[in-house]
């Protein structure tokens, strides 16, 4: 069995959900041992992750952090990386480049298991950097899939979701506005939800009508 290296805290809540998925995963498929697995929290100043969440500024400043993250897992052993975050894939060729195991891509595997299920239109949440670096509308282009977006005040509530939820200080507040920007998707003609933010899946399991596909399962699973 391979080792996979975790690059993981960004949001720590959901870095633990993941955790817990592969290793659950793993067990249902052999009962005989754990699966082994690194991580590494990174230490990033949430100064400059409230700034990408919220402003989708400096997201530059992540990069030695990374870097340092990917070269860390590897020379302690791991076999290749994953990285349950979907933001910081923006970087996953620097990523790429500065070790010589594989790196997953969390976006590569959604829009292949969207393929697979033969999805022609599809609503997406994430962060504004996200979308402004076309992670995921420049693969549904390649596959046919078409990608409904929030509208620019539903996309900053978003940010200030994303952040309250990394900083664990999210409500029910944050949920039923949450359900309400879903909701506003589904009128647009999505009746497919990607979670492309791994946070989100903490508020927002199912939503009546609409089948949510939660990008964090969706690497467990490859990752497995």
């Amino acid at each position: 069995m391979k080792t996979a290296g975790i690059i993981g805290g960004l949001g720590p809540e959901t870095t633990a959900k993941f955790y817990l998925e592969i290793v659950f995963s793993c067990y249902k498929k052999n009962r005989k041992k754990r699966p082994p697995l690194l991580m590494w929290n990174v230490p990033l100043p949430h100064k400059i992750e409230e700034n990408l969440i919220t402003k989708s500024k400096g997201a530059e400043r992540y990069i030695p952090f990374l870097i340092n993250a990917a070269v860390r897992l590897e020379k302690n052993g791991a076999d290749f990386l994953v990285m349950p975050c979907n933001s910081l894939h923006i970087f996953i060729k620097k990523i790429r480049k500065a070790v010589k195991i594989p790196v997953l891509d969390i976006c590569e595997e959604t829009a292949q298991l969207l393929k697979e299920n033969k999805i022609k239109k599809v609503g997406i949440l994430a962060t504004t950097t996200t979308l402004r670096g076309k992670l995921y509308e420049d693969r549904f282009n390649e596959i046919g899939i078409k990608q409904i977006i929030p509208d620019n005040i539903q996309q900053i509530k978003i940010g200030k979701i994303i952040n309250n939820l990394v900083l664990n200080q999210h409500s029910n507040n944050d949920r039923k506005e949450l359900l309400e920007i879903i909701g506003s998707l589904k009128n647009k003609g999505a009746k497919t939800i990607i979670l492309a933010c791994t946070d989100l899946q903490i508020l927002v399991p199912k939503f009546p009508g609409i089948k949510i596909f939660d990008t964090m399962k969706i690497l467990a699973n490859s990752t497995v």
